[in-house]
This record gives C-alpha cells, structure tokens and sequence, in this order.
C-alpha cells in the first residue's frame, strides 16, 4: 500500500492493547485460581486426614450405634472413600484434565468449547466484547492498508480468538462474495453489537469503515477493561463466601455431632 509506516504504527498499537487486555484478565484470573488450587488440595486434605479421626472420636464416644445427621454421615461415607481411593481419584482427575485438555486442542473440541464459552453469562459477555475490539481494530488496519475485504475477513477470522465468531465470519464473507455488503450478515450475528453492523453500515456508505470501526474498537477496549474491573472487585468476597460456605458445612458436619455426643456421655 506504500504507507508501510502508518501500517507498522497500527500494528503495534494493536499489539499493545492486546497484550494489556491478556495482563488484565490474567491478573484478574490470578487470584481465583490460586484460592481454588488451595481450596481443592486443603478439602482433600481434610477428607483423608482429618475427618477420619473425628469420625474415630465420634464413635468412641458415641458407639457403633450412635445415631448421627445424615449430612454428618455423608462427609464420613465421603472420607472413607475418597482415603481408600486417593490415588486412583488423584490419578483420574489427571487423567481426565488432560484428555479435556487435548480435546480442545483438536478443531471440533475447540469449536465446541469457544460455543460453550459463548453459553456461560459473565464470560459470555468478556468474550464478545474482546472479539469486538479485535475485529474492527485488525479489519480496520487490513482495510486501512488497501487489503481486500475478503482477505481482510478471512486475517481478521483469524485474530478473532473464537472459532464460532471465525465461523460467522467465514459465512459473512460467502454473502460478501455473493454481492451483499458486510453490515447486513454481520447485522444477524448473535454475537456482534447492533452498534458494529450500524457503524459498518455508516462507514460502507461514506467510504470510511477504518476510521469508523478504529472508534469501534476503542470503545470496546474501554469495555473488556471495564468488565475486567468489575470482576476483579467481586470475584473477591464470591471466593470468602464459597470459602466460607465450605468450612460452614465442613464445621456444621462435625462440631454439631461432637457436641451432641459428649453431652449425652456426660448425662450417662
């Protein structure tokens, strides 16, 4: 296009807000997953180490015979399970991350998991919002530069990051080719904006689709960067009260029996 600079200078804003949208979210994900990971190996350990020595006391005070709640005898049954199959569980759950894993590596797995991505309400809405700003940050650039819009389509598809909006926009390109202009299959998209097939429409009919979906894609950044915020700040007190609930139920199972049996060794 002969404007290699103007070009190089769009790519690496492109870049740079890319790679602050990915510091964003993994800083927000950090914490999550750090609280869970401890979360998952402390209630393994409880249930192979702890509980089973409350149960030992449970029945020494109140016998084999001793009546106790029927959650209390769930987290028993669960205990005693999960201490004589620890490590066929360990082993499984291994097992099955990575098969997942694998699978969504393969094009179907992929596919269905960026659809069930696009099922999930909070993520749902993250995810749409990120492949906007993609789409018309990197069309506009390849626009910008004199690409083709059928070439143009088929690079952005593939920046997008989602195989289901990569689809959509496959077939968007199949219409294109067939005469009709973007806005109107990008207007039936389940996933873009009423605001995106607008403003391409705008910019179809004043020969400035760059420029306008360059502004697109700044107000969509400015979003993901404000969700990104807004989860940061609740993701906290949700992990206390799951965290919470957990040693509730946990507490709840155990001191309550306890209590009840001492009493009634004290009364006899």
């Amino acid at each position: 296009g002969g404007i290699l600079d103007e070009i190089l200078k769009r790519l690496a804003t492109q870049v740079e807000q890319e790679a602050s949208m990915r510091k964003k979210i993994k800083s927000a994900m950090t914490y999550p997953v750090v609280i869970l990971s401890f979360t998952v190996i402390a209630f393994f350990g409880i249930m192979i180490f702890v509980i089973p020595k409350i149960g030992k006391i449970m029945l020494d005070l109140g016998g084999p015979d001793a009546e106790l709640p029927v959650y209390t005898q769930a987290m028993l049954s669960i205990s005693s399970f999960m201490q004589q199959y620890a490590i066929f569980i360990i082993i499984g759950l291994f097992a099955a991350i990575w098969l997942i894993r694998r699978y969504i590596k393969t094009p179907g797995g992929k596919y269905k998991f960026h659809a069930l991505l696009l099922r999930i309400p909070i993520i749902k809405d993250l995810i749409t919002k990120i492949a906007v700003a993609r789409f018309s940050r990197t069309f506009a650039s390849l626009m910008s530069a004199g690409v083709g819009v059928l070439d143009a389509l088929e690079v952005t598809g593939g920046a997008i990051g989602n195989k289901v909006i990569e689809a959509e926009l496959a077939e968007a390109a199949k219409q294109v080719k067939n005469g009709r202009p973007l806005s109107e299959p990008i207007s039936q998209s389940p996933h873009f904006p009423p605001i995106v097939s607008q403003m391409l429409a705008v910019g179809e009919e004043t020969g400035q689709i760059d420029t306008i979906l360059l502004k697109v894609a700044d107000f969509y950044e400015e979003e993901v960067s404000t969700v990104i915020d807004a989860l940061t700040s609740i993701i906290e007190p949700i992990m206390i009260i799951v965290l919470g609930s957990i040693v509730g139920l946990i507490a709840a199972s155990v001191m309550g029996p306890i209590a009840n049996l001492s009493k009634n060794v004290t009364n006899n």
